[in-house]
């Protein structure tokens, strides 16, 4: 069985690695095949020929199952010709509404379409919705009254799932598969003729109960807890929603490790149901003192393990149900299930049975961090416990000295043994995790998570109390984890590993953590050099990269050098918490092992150029700033070294030539002209390959660079100015330049309508490549001998991608 249920779970993730799903009769053919191995498996009598074929059956069988799920999945596509258009729906809020800034975000189950003449159109059951607040004055009370469960008629306007594309970034298509949303888009506002109204207050269905318990919740944590600054981690323990946690809280705990308890952990949902399974176990052995002798009825170890189980399925619910909770809840139900029918399981089978049910419901959570993290987690518990003898005079110590080495040993066990994955997942290992994981695990799990569910239900003031004793300890530990995350060398970072470096490190974990007597258990630490020694690639001597990022509407360009780095823009503000720079281009340069920027050019203020740079400029070093931005701007404040851009600024790395073309110094005196037209205009050039990057400047400034500059604009490869808006790109300024090819940075869908059609077409007719990163994804240029350009789209193509 547990070599079937790997071969499954590695068959599913074989699936979600494909650029196109397999035809029906592919997947017919696999079955089929499957099948075959089945009963040759069944029949042979050789138990080394047996796992083989049950796993080959299992990879099958997993990759057909995922197969199906996802042709499930897709088929409910939101037709291109709806998107844009204003659709009259009824359904329900089926999800806790998560609130912001500009109003509030929820899913919801579409029961009805209402046409306005002829057959209604048909869109996807699920839809991710936004209701901005910014739009009527009127709104705002409207928008803090919704709730789960309740049924509404809404006027929307939609759009096929899209997310950016970029290497070692989040996958938002795939995330919204998962969910089984395929269509994403906002509530218009109310008209003279169409008002968006609520018909029903509540609409009883499981989830819909679920969800306003989940939702109750949390107002109650957060009006207890109101304005206080961990009321966030509060609610992530009880009701698993993490959104309110600030992103510099998250940095901290990544820092330190101890992300994975700041959520319904394994270990918070076990805690849960041994609570509850002791205190029924007591109370039932004990229901002999009264006239019920419960225990002849059932015995208490039965009602132990069904109080537990229950306890735990009710924890998980009220979660969220993320990988580590099913996880942990499966096990749990395993386990009960076999006291209940009176069979030794076996530990290996129970972890086994969980991962093959949790792939089996969410073939796509092999794609998550989470999910090889979780089981690894518990793989390496039960490698250094199951079936190992205690040390010799152990049994003759007191228990809670036992009880401590054993805590001791398993978290260095895990903090080891994670090493490898860790690195190969997020390209770095917090050094301080067994630290503040010896703090934290204890304090969390054991007092302010009990605390936590307990305020969350006791009436007042005992909520009160008990919440306010679970913030002040998060308060008291969180000064610890800041202070440790302080540390320069808190956090290894490294770059993604090789498949093959990342594998010998493993064999040398598992050597390491071998029992006692294993012989040079030492000699594992050899086997991590190529991951420990691993350096960050980087172009050869005369080589240049450029990466442009797909950062929606803005822009963000990474220029690499042999020895030399250089970022122009950052990407857009997304939110008060989210940006280009700490969801796009911050991941990419961790992966990468980059830890120091040489320059970075911050065209103009506009917030979809500068958006990022703060993030940034918080995480990694930065030699200098470059800017057109006024002088009191936070940027120039932060940046160590800055200086402004100006016409004739020049420098010369490794070969390659950075010429800066505009704005002219007098252009900083003149109170006429707005942001975009002092934008930073670079021109880099190595061995007469040139790529030109005008930032956002429009046609007046393109005439003066026409003007000032002649033939010194040409370029193989152009940035389109200003996104490719109807005020940029004209022509003499195209014929100036004669690109070969043209990089329009633009959001999918965006409300500025970048490229404009008519400009769009100019480059075309000029015979000038086009490439979009809302259809390419993140551009990769390689200047060499050659310039070589790749798309990730394409080279990470993924059956998901332009659905």
């Amino acid at each position: 069985m547990r070599s079937a249920i790997v071969g499954f779970v590695v068959g599913a993730a074989w699936l979600q690695m494909q650029a196109s799903l397999p035809h029906y009769f592919i997947i017919a053919f696999l079955f089929g095949a499957a099948c075959l191995l089945a009963a040759l498996a069944r029949r042979s009598s050789a138990y080394q020929f047996r796992i083989p074929l049950f796993a080959g059956m299992g990879a099958l069988l997993g990759f057909v199952w995922a197969a199906l799920f996802a042709q499930y999945y897709l088929a409910a596509e939101l037709p291109k010709n709806l998107e844009g258009q204003d659709i009259r729906v009824v359904g329900t809020i089926d999800s806790m509404p998560s609130y912001f800034e500009r109003g509030v975000r929820f899913n919801f189950a579409v029961e009805k379409v209402l046409g306005a003449e002829g057959a209604a159109p048909v869109i996807p059951e699920r839809l991710a919705l936004s209701w901005y607040s910014a739009f009527h004055a009127d709104e705002i009370q409207q928008l803090a009254d919704v709730q789960p469960g309740e049924r509404w008629q809404l006027s929307v306007r939609l759009r096929r799932p899209h997310g950016n594309a970029n290497p070692h970034g989040f996958d938002y298509e795939m995330w919204l598969l998962e969910q089984n949303i395929r269509a994403t888009g906002y509530i218009r506002p109310d008209s003279a003729d169409l008002k968006n109204v609520r018909l029903n207050n509540f609409v009883f269905s499981f989830n819909n109960v679920v969800e306003r318990c989940r939702s109750r919740l949390r107002e109650r944590v957060q009006n207890i807890l109101r304005d206080k600054p961990y009321a966030g981690v509060i609610v992530a323990l009880v009701v698993g929603d993490q959104r309110a946690i600030s992103q510099a809280d998250w940095t901290v705990f990544n820092r330190t490790g101890i992300s994975h308890l700041i959520s319904i952990s394994g270990l918070h949902i076990t805690m849960v149901a041994a609570l509850f399974s002791g205190l029924i176990f007591a109370l039932w052995r004990r229901s002999f003192f009264t006239a019920v002798r419960l225990p002849l009825i059932l015995p208490a170890q039965k009602a132990a393990a069904l109080a537990g189980m229950l306890a735990a399925t009710i924890y998980v619910l009220l979660a969220g149900s993320g990988v580590p909770a099913q996880r942990t809840l499966i096990m749990l139900t395993v386990v009960a299930l076999a006291l209940w029918c009176g069979r030794i399981t076996s530990v290996s089978h129970v972890l086994c049975l969980a991962l093959g049910l949790v792939v089996l419901f969410d073939p796509w959570a092999v794609l998550g961090p989470g999910f090889w993290l979780s089981f690894a987690a518990v793989a390496v518990i039960l490698y250094v416990s199951v079936g190992r003898a205690a040390a010799n005079g152990d049994a003759e110590k007191p228990r809670w000295r036992t009880a401590l080495k054993s805590a001791t040993l398993t978290q260095y066990a895990v903090t080891l043994g994670l090493v490898p994955l860790t690195v190969l997942l997020f390209g770095q290992a917090s050094l301080v995790s067994p630290l503040a994981n010896a703090v934290a695990i204890p304090l969390i799990s054991f007092l302010v998570t009990p605390l936590a569910l307990l305020g969350s239900v006791l009436p007042a003031p005992l909520s009160i109390w008990c919440l306010g004793l679970a913030h002040f300890l998060v308060a008291e530990l969180a000064q610890v984890l800041n202070w440790l995350s302080g540390f320069s060398l808190a956090v290894w970072t490294v770059p993604i590993p090789e498949w093959w470096m990342f594998a010998l490190a493993l064999l040398g974990t598992i050597w390491m953590l071998a029992p006692r007597g294993w012989p040079a258990r030492y000699l594992g630490l050899f086997a991590w050099l190529p991951l420990v020694l691993n350096t960050p690639v980087h172009p050869r001597a005369g080589e240049m990269w450029v990466t442009a990022f797909d950062v929606g509407q803005g822009m963000a360009l990474l220029i690499e050098t042999e020895q030399h780095r250089f970022l122009y823009d950052t990407g857009p503000s997304y939110s008060p918490e989210s940006d280009g720079g700490n969801r796009v281009i911050l991941p990419y340069l961790r992966a990468r092992g980059i830890n120091r920027l040489d320059g970075m050019m911050i065209t103009h203020s506009d917030t979809d150029h500068a958006g990022g740079a703060l993030s940034i400029l918080k995480e990694i070093k930065v030699g200098r700033v470059s800017s057109s931005l006024p002088l009191e701007h936070p940027i120039i404040r932060a940046a160590p070294l800055h200086e402004r851009c100006i016409a004739g600024q020049s420098w010369h790395w490794d070969g390659v030539d950075f010429a800066v073309l505009h704005p002219t110094a007098a252009s900083y005196d003149s109170e006429k002209w707005k942001p975009n037209a002092r934008s930073c205009t670079l021109k880099v050039t190595l061995n007469g390959q040139t790529i030109l990057l005008p930032g956002d400047i429009e046609a007046v400034q393109e005439a003066e660079l026409i003007a000032d500059k002649g033939a010194e604009l040409a370029a193989d490869v152009l940035l389109a100015p200003h996104h490719g808006s109807g005020t940029s790109s004209t022509l003499p300024f195209l014929q100036a330049v004669q690109p070969q090819l043209v990089l329009f940075q633009v959001g999918y869908r965006n409300r500025y309508r970048h490229p404009k059609q008519e400009v769009f077409e100019r480059y075309g007719e000029l015979g000038i490549r086009r490439l979009r990163s809302d259809e390419a994804g993140a551009i990769f240029l390689r200047f060499g001998s050659a310039i070589e350009v790749s798309e990730y789209r394409q080279q990470h193509a993924r059956y998901w991608y332009g659905r």
